[in-house]
């Protein structure tokens, strides 16, 4: 029995789910460390280096080795070759340039994903610390409105208050009890959506600790060691090396090599003769058919759309920047309007209709809609708060997360 007792308290702290616990300022971090895609995709800079360890070497030489006879093997001849193969031009230096730029361009397509998966998860958490607030909000919500609603019951037992007041209270509290229900299954879709982008297991919990920061403009930033701005400017550059490296390719390797050779020829009357012969041979492939023109001219093409895409890509971050930062004027307007002017207004009101409603002084629908309006006020201040901050985000992110 002891046994079984044991076992009956050990084993469910054992299976309990752990919860991970992070601030807004841990998850850049934590998406860069834990997330399986960018686990893997570091796996294409390994993969850039391997072509760039094989690029630019010279190919093999080729040893060669001939026997020949005649069909009674008293006449014949045997030899050795050592060829090897150089090329005319800057063929081998090129390919070395393209495969570092290749590395180069793995690390910033990795560098870029990050980027974009920071951006993610820093507009999920943002979401849901705003959501965690209006939760707050929600629950200071309903416990006022079922006081309101026991305080209806007995006016109405009492006959000081319409039984129809008394059941609008009632309703009006159970609606607020949905209304909160309905903000926990939201937060639960975005946990969700934020274990994976943080490489935590689907049992384990996720808590977004701390709060929104103070909304403040952040200062203007140099974009241009954003990672895909940086890809299209290599871009670039590995397309004019793809051009001398294509026009290159014009002229294939001479091969080079030397022989030695030993022949053996019957010759009347004198007998059997050695005759050994060495020597040096060359070859040149000439440009007549093939001028590799169709990969200069590919080349070339692709030099001049990637000049275009980085013009493109500079005038988007722009647009996206000036968005954010107009995006996060906006709020900042609208959420100081709300808080400082029209919040204090509607919240006193309220307090003085709670004050007359509970002496008698005022009707149930006037309260009610008075603390409906304090309730929206609220409401609004808080997604005035949470566009700033996904709006923020977005800024940062459009500026690479630089600091």
């Amino acid at each position: 029995m002891l046994r079984l007792l044991i076992l009956s308290l050990v084993v469910p702290l054992l299976s309990a789910a752990s919860e991970v616990k992070l601030s807004l300022a841990d998850l850049p971090g934590r998406v860069a460390a834990h997330h399986p895609g960018l686990r893997a995709a570091r796996l294409a800079i390994d993969e850039a280096r391997g072509r760039e360890t094989a690029s630019g070497r010279r190919s093999n030489p080729e040893l060669g080795f001939e026997f020949k006879h005649d069909d009674r093997f008293r006449e014949g001849a045997m030899g050795f070759s050592f060829d090897q193969r150089f090329p005319l031009t800057a063929r081998l230096r090129l390919e070395k340039q393209v495969s570092a730029l290749e590395v180069k361009t793995a690390e910033l397509e990795v560098a870029e994903q990050q980027r974009g998966l920071t951006e993610e998860v820093l507009l999920v958490a943002v979401k849901l610390l705003s959501l965690d607030r209006q939760r707050e909000l929600r629950k200071e919500q309903v416990e006022l409105a079922q006081k309101l609603a026991d305080f209806a019951v007995k006016r109405a037992e009492s006959g000081e208050m319409s039984a129809l007041d008394a059941a609008q209270a009632q309703i009006d509290a159970q609606r607020a009890i949905l209304d909160e229900r309905l903000l926990d299954a939201e937060r639960t879709t975005l946990i969700g959506q934020l274990r994976p982008l943080l490489g935590i297991p689907a049992s384990d919990g996720v808590v977004i600790i701390g709060a929104l920061p103070d909304m403040m403009m952040p200062e203007a930033k140099d974009w241009s060691k954003r990672p895909d701005f940086q890809l299209a400017k290599l871009k670039e550059k590995l397309a004019a090396s793809q051009i001398d490296l294509a026009r290159a390719g014009k002229w294939q390797d001479v091969s080079a090599g030397v022989f030695v050779e030993g022949e053996r020829t019957e010759d009347e009357p004198g007998g059997l003769r050695r005759t050994p012969f060495a020597g040096v041979r060359l070859s040149v492939p000439l440009p007549i058919w093939n001028k590799n023109e169709g990969a200069v001219q590919t080349a070339t093409a692709s030099a001049q759309r990637a000049a275009l895409e980085t013009k493109a890509l500079a005038q988007h971050i722009a647009q996206e920047m000036a968005a954010a930062r107009e995006q996060m004027t906006a709020q900042l307007k609208l959420a100081d309007e709300t808080r400082t002017r029209l919040l204090p207004l509607v919240v006193q009101q309220t307090e003085n209709l709670q004050k007359a409603f509970e002496q008698g002084q005022a009707d149930l629908v006037a309260l009610l809609r008075a603390r409906e309006q304090a309730l929206q006020l609220e409401a609004a201040g808080i997604a005035a708060t949470r566009e700033f901050h996904l709006a923020r985000v977005r800024y940062e992110s459009a500026n690479g997360f630089t600091h």
